[in-house]
């Protein structure tokens, strides 16, 4: 027989975390996402010193299945997931994996550089990669006496 530890508070933070996901749209969070959207992907973004990362979990999705644009400040990711083909019986215990169509959009901040972002979809990770632009040096102003 296995030893388990049991941990009480495991199953609160499962209901707590999808309670947020289901509430995602309230006041104050990107409710455009819920609104056109059939599933929501996860996303993980950092800044380093020269470009900020966006990394998206699509799996199953294809390159060519998924859309970025840059519009005012804006970038959207958006495209679609074919559905598994599933026949409900006794098989299926639980099914969480949905289709159709994802759509994500980030304000980005003023030093992104909106001409040169790239993209790249690996093992079902989509990355974009936003550049900084580059700094411009300050300009001394002569005053005239």
């Amino acid at each position: 027989m296995a030893i388990r530890r049991y941990e009480p508070w495991t199953l609160f933070n499962e209901l707590s975390k999808e309670l947020s996901r289901i509430y995602e749209g309230q006041p104050g969070t990107d409710s455009s996402s819920l609104a056109t959207s059939d599933w929501v992907p996860a996303v993980d973004i950092r800044e380093e010193s020269e470009h900020y990362l966006i990394d998206a979990d699509l799996p199953g999705v294809r390159p060519g299945d998924i859309e970025i644009n840059m519009e005012n400040g804006m970038l959207i990711i958006k495209g679609t997931r074919e559905a598994q083909s599933r026949e409900s019986g006794p098989d299926y215990k639980r099914t969480e994996r949905s289709g159709g169509a994802f759509y994500r959009r980030f304000s980005l901040p003023d030093t992104a550089d909106a001409e040169r972002i790239s993209a790249r979809s690996d093992l079902g990770v989509l990355q974009v990669t936003i550049p900084k632009q580059e700094k411009l040096q300050p300009r001394r102003i002569k005053v005239e006496g």
